[in-house]
């Protein structure tokens, strides 16, 4: 084999094994940088809770809510409460977003539907959520039904909210280009609004998400017997501090592998469009 072949066969910059490990790596420094900040705060955790400004009832240390942890797991409860909670969200969400899809979509693509539906819709989304609560036990009893539809309606707002934003404000000329390729109706909204306003929509997706999180807490006050937010406020009840702060870590690590996943699905699906 000559010099010049064996040159000729080295990745070039442009090789899809050089773009594979040049991916590879900066996927790996930003969990790398992404890591430094919860590090940081456990050490500062660490230290708060032995320097003897708290008590250890007012603050335990990150191996207390460990034992804490490996208790709850002893007892076969922990993933019960997981499991609860994950799935009032899930089911919330996925009925908030649908609502918050389909009539943000009317709103931001019809200017009457919008002056029909809008100030109504927005004097409710100031309705704050503890609100809902007494009604939705009147309505629904104590049992699933006001905890999704909690869930349903802290999901539905930042959905209907960017969405119909997204539509109202995708690029006129966009729109002046497709009408001059004779596009119209169904086919102008699928084919130049709708991957217009996609990033918007998702950027919805992952605020209605997040409200899910937080709204799940205030649901699972109502007559809960299970659940991170009942973990939550029984913890708080038995002066139990670290369970509370394993309900709190636990909260978050889900609301970021869940934000995570649709951050993944997010990206695959505007590669596309």
């Amino acid at each position: 084999m000559t010099v010049d072949s064996r040159v000729s066969e080295l990745p070039t910059v442009d090789s899809p094994r050089v773009h594979k490990r040049s991916r590879g790596a900066s996927w790996t420094g930003a969990v790398l940088l992404g890591m430094i900040l919860p590090a940081a705060l456990l050490l500062l955790w660490q230290w708060a809770s032995t320097s003897g400004s708290y008590s250890a009832s007012q603050l335990p240390t990150p191996s207390a809510v460990g034992s804490a942890l490996v208790e709850l797991l002893e007892r076969g409860t922990y993933w019960t409460h997981v499991a609860i909670s994950l799935q009032r969200v899930l089911i919330g969400f996925a009925i908030g977003a649908v609502a918050g899809l389909t009539l943000g979509s009317l709103v931001g693509l019809s200017p009457r539907v919008s002056s029909f539906l809008s100030p109504t819709i927005q004097a409710i989304r100031a309705v704050p959520s503890l609100a809902w609560v007494p009604l939705l036990v009147l309505w629904m009893g104590i049992y699933e039904g006001p905890k999704v539809t909690l869930v349903a309606i802290g999901a539905f707002f930042p959905v209907f909210t960017t969405v119909a934003s997204g539509f109202m404000h995708a690029d006129k000329k966009l729109i002046e280009v497709g009408r001059a390729y004779g596009l119209s109706g169904r086919r102008l909204i699928t084919g130049i609004l709708l991957p217009a306003a996609s990033p918007t929509i998702f950027a919805g997706l992952r605020l209605g998400l997040a409200q899910s999180w937080l709204f799940v807490v205030a649901a699972e006050l109502i007559a809960s017997s299970k659940g991170l937010g009942f973990l939550l406020i029984d913890s708080q009840n038995t002066s139990r501090t670290d369970i509370l702060l394993l309900a709190i870590i636990s909260l978050a690590i889900l609301g970021k592998t869940t934000d995570f996943i649709l951050a993944t699905i997010e990206k695959r699906t505007l590669r596309w469009v």
